[in-house]
């Protein structure tokens, strides 16, 4: 007799849209799909929701007219993953991605914040952004109470990696001439 195994059913982008344009999730549910599988993510508590909100609020009126600001809405990463990070920026586009997601070559930056999911954010979706050249990561810790900072992907995973406390100012990588104070969104 030969042992079988239950195996993973993994999916793509093309079968995930499908299966939420057929209605096969309810409507309050939090999904991502990263690396093929279909995840369960954490209710929004109002920590982390405040957290997004000062996001928008540091960064929106600073990169007026050379980013898009978008917060909580799929970014497609390959065939396999699209992720619902809470914050990203965008290169400009003439219709504000309304004819298709954004794809990794149109992030600019990309924020978690995490406070349940922080060991998933430093893992697997660090793991994840890497791999498809996001040219930088931010996880605002609310655990640590500081600010991550993953540069220069190459092979999977951030060259640079720093860590700052609400004191330090970080410059964007992709807009230098933009600085953020640490305490504006921690």
């Amino acid at each position: 007799m030969v042992a079988v195994f239950p195996q993973k059913h993994l999916t793509d982008i093309a079968e995930w849209h499908r299966m939420g344009e057929a209605g096969i999730f309810p409507p309050e549910a939090r999904l991502e799909l990263i690396e093929g599988e279909i995840l369960h993510m954490a209710p929004i508590g109002f920590n982390h929701a405040g957290h997004v909100a000062r996001l928008i609020h540091a960064l929106t009126l600073r990169v007026q007219g050379r980013a898009i600001v978008n917060s909580q809405n799929p970014v497609q990463l390959g065939d396999l993953s699209e992720p619902e990070p809470d914050f990203l920026l965008l290169k400009p586009n003439p219709d504000f991605y309304t004819t298709r997601h954004p794809k990794a070559g149109d992030v600019l930056l990309l924020i978690e914040v995490s406070d349940s999911t922080l060991r998933f954010d430093r893992e697997q979706k660090r793991r994840l952004y890497a791999t498809h050249q996001i040219p930088e990561y931010w996880i605002v810790n609310l655990i640590d109470n500081c600010l991550e900072i993953y540069r220069q992907p190459d092979d999977g995973d951030y060259q640079e990696q720093t860590t700052l406390a609400k004191a330090d100012t970080v410059s964007l990588v992709a807009l230098p001439e933009i600085q953020v104070r640490v305490a504006d969104i921690l």
